[in-house]
């Protein structure tokens, strides 16, 4: 019987959906996150009468035809990459992009560069400005031991006032990368990403652009998961399972009720 597949493939989608939905329920508090939706894909169909195809000899052409559905599997998990919303956190180097882009942060042992939404900024042991995990900000910025105020401007240029000084002095000038497709990038773990041919190559420019967004000092975007969405996508889930889980139980009623059939 195709039903005990086909049941199979539902109940097969509907558990990548709740790991797709599990995943952004987990991940509601990490810094820009961008939640993921799962997409699914009818499976080919068999043919048993072709629609168009001549039922008889007088060429009488069949309007529907009669053609059997197999089941369902997983097409994509797709990357909503509409930003969350700002809070301030009063810290000068905690950076959120306002709009379009991505920090660029090299990768250790020459591994290329990465690209992420999460401005959770520190300073390393030469002053070098670096992520939570110790990898370098691009281009690279140091600031000056003796400063004692910081500050980044909507067009990503790092101000420093230093000890015993009046006046305020540029460090340095952040670039953020945009892409043609941002649900392209391939997620590594860390809050980062990674180029591909799906993404396009990066564009890099100077944040408060055209078409580039502006920095935000002070500020860290949260995720863009909303748990009353997700909660009410996982309910909707469990039920697709349930039903699915369904077809296999009386799928095997009948093949049962054939089998006692004397």
């Amino acid at each position: 019987m195709r039903s005990l597949n086909i049941g199979a493939t539902g109940m097969l989608a509907q558990q990548t959906n709740v790991d797709v939905i599990s995943n952004n329920i987990a991940n509601m508090n990490t810094t820009a996150y961008t939640k993921r939706r799962a997409e699914f894909n009818d499976l080919l169909y068999q043919n048993v009468i072709r629609p168009g195809s001549a039922s008889s000899a007088g060429g009488n052409i069949v309007p529907a035809g009669l053609q059997l559905g197999t089941g369902v599997k997983t097409a994509a998990i797709y990357r909503i990459t509409d930003g969350g919303t700002l809070t301030n956190t009063n810290n000068p180097l905690d950076l959120a992009i306002k709009g379009r882009g991505y920090f660029q942060v090299e990768l250790p042992e020459g591994k290329g560069t990465a690209y992420t939404r999460d401005g959770a900024f520190q300073r390393n042991g030469d002053g070098v400005i670096v992520t939570h995990d110790g990898y370098v900000v691009q281009p690279e910025i140091t600031i000056p031991e003796d400063a004692v105020e910081v500050y980044v401007n909507a067009s990503g240029e790092v101000w420093v006032k230093q000890d015993g000084q009046t006046e305020e002095v540029n460090v340095g000038q952040l670039e953020i990368a945009t892409f043609v497709n941002e649900a392209g990038l391939e997620a590594m773990g860390q809050n980062l990403f990674l180029e591909t041919q799906a993404s396009g190559a990066p564009v890099v420019d100077n944040p408060d652009t055209e078409g580039f967004g502006s920095i935000q000092s002070g500020y860290l975007e949260t995720s863009n998961v909303n748990p009353v969405s997700e909660i009410t996508e996982l309910v909707s889930a469990q039920r697709a399972y349930e039903m699915n889980s369904k077809i296999i139980t009386t799928s095997d009623q009948m093949l049962s009720t054939i089998n006692q059939m004397k």
